[in-house]
């Protein structure tokens, strides 16, 4: 195998190019309550395999889940690994993990004391 400098350099500038291109590339958020735990592996940062089939194994034994930081009960999910993968996490079919429906308060207000 002979090597000139004019394919290494092509090499590295491919190289080079993929690498910056794939920082850019954002995957779409996947649903928690859907997904299989290939797509949930492929699609959060830091959730391997394993990780992936017990988040599917914990939604099959306890329903849906309601809430992003609800995985934190699921083992080996850290707060700090949802945090990192917040942006992309949907929770249904257009309920992105951090966003609110419209009109509804983040917090439910206090009731007056009477």
């Amino acid at each position: 195998m002979s090597f000139n400098i004019s394919s290494c350099k092509r090499f590295i500038s491919t190289l080079a190019a993929t690498l910056l291109l794939t920082q850019f590339v954002q995957a779409e958020p996947v649903n928690i309550n859907t997904a299989d735990a290939t797509s949930l592996a492929k699609a959060l940062n830091g959730v391997g395999p394993a990780k992936a089939k017990a988040i599917v194994s914990y939604r099959e034994k306890n329903g849906p889940f309601k809430t992003v930081d609800q995985l934190a009960m699921v083992e080996g999910m850290t707060q700090k690994l949802i945090d990192k993968n917040r942006a992309d996490i949907k929770l249904g079919a257009d309920k992105a993990a951090g966003a609110q429906p419209a009109g509804q308060p983040a917090v439910k207000p206090a009731k007056p004391a009477s």
